[in-house]
């Protein structure tokens, strides 16, 4: 590629980042003033990956996800004002936010299942010492630790849905190849990709202490009636 093309895009995603920051510091600006909705605009645009990446890895269960999200954006409302807007965004300081209502979550519970309570605390404490630069990258980072923590449960589960998993949802494949891949019509493959995130699932949360295959190696077949 030529090197006048590279410059080009990479000025093209300069603008883009600039603008996305100008942005979030006008609705910074009013949220200071008291715009609630200037505030949950915020939120709504960062909140999916804070729980994909931060919240979902480290508390392993969708529903204490959830009720961690939901802690998180109150502390946010209420704590609006201790913001202070710099040049990495918004997103760096809700990701510490969402790391402390992690840690209370899991000091809270007598069963850790993903990360221990003191080793969030200790990513908290490095997160509040980094760089800008090192700021920007810890999104980066969360989705990289998350992925690798989503692989190591697919290793757990059932290759077959391992497959279907990494094929539909990670590689965004259609339901129609990948029900072809399985060798099975679109309405079973539908169950099968059902019962596949079911044991990852199990697998995220520490409930899958015995190999796969004992449990969940259906034949095609017997997946589930063809509609």
């Amino acid at each position: 590629m030529p090197s006048a093309t590279i410059l080009a895009r990479v000025s093209r995603a300069g603008d883009a980042d600039a603008e996305r920051l100008e942005r979030e510091r006008r609705l910074v600006e009013r949220g200071h003033a008291g715009d609630r909705q200037a505030i949950g605009e915020l939120l709504s645009t960062h909140g999916p990956a804070l729980y994909r990446s931060v919240l979902l890895p480290r508390l392993g269960s969708e529903a204490a996800a959830r009720d961690a999200l939901s802690e998180v954006y109150a502390r946010v409302v209420e704590r609006f004002h201790q913001f202070k807007w710099q040049a990495v965004g918004f997103y760096p300081w809700l990701r510490m936010v969402g790391l402390r209502v992690a840690i209370d979550q899991l000091r809270a519970r007598k069963r850790l299942v993903l990360w221990d309570a003191e080793d969030v605390s200790r990513e908290l404490d490095a997160a509040q010492t980094t760089t800008p630069l090192d700021q920007k990258l810890s999104e980066h980072r969360d989705r990289q630790a998350a992925r690798a923590k989503v692989e190591r449960a697919l290793a757990r589960i059932n290759p077959r849905y391992a497959l279907a998993i990494r094929r539909r949802v990670l590689e965004e494949a259609s339901r129609d190849d990948v029900a072809r891949e399985l060798g099975v019509t679109p309405s079973t493959f539908d169950v099968v990709l059902h019962r596949a995130m079911q044991a990852l699932r199990k697998a995220l949360e520490g409930h899958d202490d015995e190999p796969a295959a004992r449990r969940d190696d259906v034949p095609p077949s017997s997946e589930a009636p063809d509609a």
